[in-house]
């Protein structure tokens, strides 16, 4: 292998949606479907309908950052080159839980849902053997992750569909017919506080994070400028459409579904809507919309990790090391899937809650990272721009800010724990490298300006 290989420019439009969607997974409201019913109390077409408007004004953010900074890395290379080293260094620590921990989810699930077809198998087994098959796939290229990918993403549309019209099947054959087909019930309740509403949403948010998937893939994009910002809205849009068609018709058709495992919580509303033959298509379709899940998520993390690499705030020699045939970053690959075996100690919650803390997190400082780039330093303060990079990302940091409080107490120890040991990280790392090259010591993080590949 070669650390001075690049990274080669392959992907297109199309693929780069492909690969945000399959990293977020259409299926993925039937994953953590359990966990947000439990957090929205039921809300679950107002708590979705909150995340995207939250998402929509960080996805906006996004959009500006990588036009600026067309590069790997992510809400890490944005705010440390628009703000500081030391607030990037923080988002990305917080984002490298992220982004680990999303593998982590694939996996996870895929081994849980393996074990349902299959009693007799263990999941750790399918743990494993998923790990190896996603570091084969992704060490072989991006490209060849970007096709399955999008013939998964088609498959679970296909299936999303056929759900949402079962279920209005159901409802015009009841008492009241097609009018029920059009109801504010989903979204107001007297019966819930809106801060159950909001408390999904902080949670519903990681049911987006491929929009944010796609920025690490910008060296790899032809025509990165464009493309990704546009991959981003589409992405978005697609996700909404989805998530809001199948929770407002499952609020309408069965308000009173209760369940007893929120990890299984899919199953038995699946089972409820179309019986056993329907299930059996789900667990079919779910297995394979959590592998490319999973392909998607390595390949963004393995970049990240890339990013993280370069710029020496990890291993350098370690993590920018590339296939010299396939131009992918094996190494990093390798290392994912090793930290990824501890799916066999982690349960579907706690990974969902570190995700979203990960994300939130750089969410707020992507925001401020627009404000910090184009109001600040550029000096773009005419009235149309004062509302598009003052106003608009001022709002958006506001109103994620407030998500991220809305996590339960647990995650927000450990996300801050997690911070904490990244910055003690950097401290001995700092003055290792000073002691190394002879200098004084000071707290400085200057060594971490970026030094670009393109």
């Amino acid at each position: 292998m070669n650390g001075s290989t690049t990274l080669v420019k392959s992907l297109k439009l199309h693929q780069v949606v492909f690969m945000g969607l399959a990293w977020m997974t259409p299926m993925i409201f039937f994953t953590v479907y359990g966990v947000a019913h439990e957090a929205a109390d039921g809300m679950m077409a107002a708590a979705y309908l909150t995340a995207f408007i939250a998402i929509f004004f960080t996805a906006y953010s996004y959009s500006r950052m990588v036009k600026a900074y067309p590069i790997a890395g992510s809400a890490y290379t944005y705010t440390k080159k628009a703000i500081n080293s030391k607030a990037g260094f923080l988002v990305g620590w917080a984002l490298l839980m992220d982004y680990i921990f999303s593998p982590i989810i694939a996996i996870l699930t895929f081994g849980i849902f393996m074990n349902t077809e299959f009693p007799a198998v263990p999941v750790f087994v399918w743990i494993i053997v998923m790990n190896v098959i996603l570091a084969v796939v992704n060490i072989v290229g991006i490209k060849s992750a970007a096709r399955v990918s999008g013939m998964s993403v088609l498959v679970q549309i296909g299936f999303i569909l056929l759900f949402c019209i079962l279920i209005i099947k159901d409802i015009l054959n009841g008492e009241t017919g097609a009018h029920s087909l059009f109801s504010i019930t989903p979204f107001f309740s007297g019966d819930t506080a809106f801060s159950s509403v909001f408390s999904g949403a902080a949670l519903i948010c990681f049911c987006f994070l491929g929009f944010d998937a796609v920025t690490t893939m910008a060296e790899e994009t032809i025509d990165a400028k464009k493309t990704v910002p546009k991959a981003i809205f589409l992405i978005i849009l697609i996700a909404i459409s989805m998530y809001m068609a199948v929770s407002y018709l499952t609020q309408i058709a069965y308000p009173d579904f209760a369940f007893a495992n929120p990890d299984n919580a899919a199953y038995s509303l699946i089972q409820l809507v179309g019986g056993n033959l329907l299930s059996s298509l789900f667990i079919m379709i779910l297995i394979v919309a959590t592998f490319t899940q999973g392909v998607s998520s390595v390949t963004s993390v393995s970049r990240f990790l890339y990013a993280l690499g370069r710029e020496s705030i990890l291993p350098k020699k370690l993590f920018t090391t590339l296939h010299p045939k396939y131009k992918t970053p094996a190494a990093s690959i390798l290392f994912v899937a090793i930290i990824s075996l501890s799916a066999v100690f982690i349960n579907l919650d706690t990974a969902v809650m570190f995700v979203s803390f990960g994300a939130l997190t750089a969410f707020v400082f992507v925001n401020l990272s627009v404000i910090a780039h184009y109001y600040i330093k550029m000096k773009k303060r005419s009235p149309k721009d004062t509302f598009l990079y003052l106003i608009f990302p001022l709002i958006g940091a506001v109103f994620i800010s407030w998500l991220l409080t809305l996590l339960d107490k647990h995650t927000l120890i450990m996300g801050i724990s997690w911070v904490v040991v990244g910055f003690i990280y950097l401290f001995i790392k700092t003055k290792w490298e000073q002691a190394k090259e002879g200098k004084m010591p000071a707290p400085s993080t200057d060594h971490l300006t970026s030094k670009e590949i393109m």
